[in-house]
């Protein structure tokens, strides 16, 4: 996977430098996001691994799937068929959603708790995580019964464990040393 997102670096950093300037950011992050997903699905990768499929064949089908009908990211998929990368597309769609929300000062968050967390709940935390990490927070929750109780967030790649587990966990430690 890491050496998906540094060959996928460049190849995220061009396309947003020009949907950016062709101010066509969130409409590229929707397609990339479709792109990604259609390519993982594995009657999709059998057609890619065919060698005697053409790169253009391969970028036709992929936009068609995914309704593509502009010409910049139809043109990107082409490129990437053409360099025999269409396998990054997640990676890419990841760096270009990262670049939008760096844009937009905004970090991608997510909220695991043992139980599901009230409306007001998420949002004093949301409030507290803001001030706290200097940024908007794109948020998203799941559940997670192993942390017994309290919440564990991740905030780009930083952690904040704050669950019963894990303070069980350093307790436990503590005691042992």
């Amino acid at each position: 996977m890491a050496e998906f997102a540094t060959i996928a670096r460049p190849y995220a950093k061009a396309l947003f430098g020009l949907a950016k300037e062709k101010n066509q950011i969130e409409s590229w992050l929707g397609g990339l996001k479709a792109l990604a997903s259609v390519v993982q699905q594995e009657k999709v990768v059998t057609f890619i691994e065919q060698p005697e499929r053409g790169a253009a064949e391969k970028a036709a089908l992929l936009s068609d799937l995914v309704g593509l009908t502009e010409g910049g990211l139809k043109n990107f998929v082409l490129v990437l068929s053409e360099q025999k990368r269409l396998s990054i597309l997640p990676a890419v769609y990841a760096q270009f959603q990262d670049l939008s929300l760096a844009l937009s000062n905004t970090k991608p968050a997510v909220i695991y708790s043992a139980y599901e967390l009230t409306q007001n709940q998420i949002a004093e935390l949301v409030a507290v995580l803001k001030q706290r990490f200097g940024a908007d927070l794109e948020v998203e929750t799941a559940i997670d019964s192993a942390l017994i109780g309290g919440v564990k967030v991740e905030v780009g790649d930083q952690v904040l464990d704050l669950s019963v587990r894990n303070k069980l966990t350093a307790l436990y430690t503590a005691m042992t040393n």
